[in-house]
């Protein structure tokens, strides 16, 4: 079909070109698109041909309900591929830890340092309501909903980055031992 304007005329043969060479465009990145996308469906479904240095790691998280391919590979990509010595140092490398003030005799908390890596920190603040969402039982969730209740707004986004240090820590725990989340439900092999 030719291409035309909003009014029904015929776009002019330059613009028709330049429009015809960016869907050609398009349709390449698309394909190049569907290819990492089926090599990271192959790593975190353990194929033989698709090997990874961390893909025993994909693989364990999204054996965690509410944890899926991409969220996995992102997760491993940009911090469970380095060792931590503690909880703290994870944290503060999230940019998840706490940002205390002090001066005389003020001392209160200003949230969290947001000084660490930035798409980790988005990606545990998505993955904390997603765990909430499909990880109801577990004693995060729990956790969460003892802290919030019925509260909305501010406070219930403020609990929410808590609990995304907390499933940070959680997962790398279970990377790093096995041990699985309090209450977390496995998917069905």
């Amino acid at each position: 079909a030719a291409l035309r304007t909003a009014g029904g005329a015929a776009l002019g043969g330059r613009l028709a070109s330049e429009i015809g060479r960016e869907l050609g465009r398009l349709e390449i990145v698309l394909e190049q698109l569907a290819e990492v996308e089926a090599e990271r469906d192959a790593i975190a479904a353990g194929k033989a041909e698709a090997c990874h240095p961390q893909g025993e790691k994909i693989r364990q998280l999204t054996m965690l309900k509410a944890i899926g391919p991409e969220t996995a590979t992102v997760l491993v990509g940009e911090a469970f591929w380095r060792p931590f010595a503690n909880r703290r140092q994870l944290g503060a490398y999230a940019g998840l830890d706490p940002s205390p003030f002090a001066s005389g005799s003020s001392d209160r908390d200003q949230g969290i340092a947001k000084s660490g890596n930035a798409r980790l920190r988005t990606l545990m603040v998505e993955l904390a309501w997603m765990w909430l969402r499909y990880q109801p039982d577990s004693a995060l969730s729990r956790w969460f909903r003892e802290r919030v209740g019925d509260l909305k707004g501010r406070p219930r986004r403020i609990a929410v980055v808590a609990l995304a240090r907390k499933l940070l820590v959680a997962l790398w725990r279970y990377l790093e031992t096995g041990e699985v989340p309090d209450g977390a439900i496995l998917k069905a092999a």
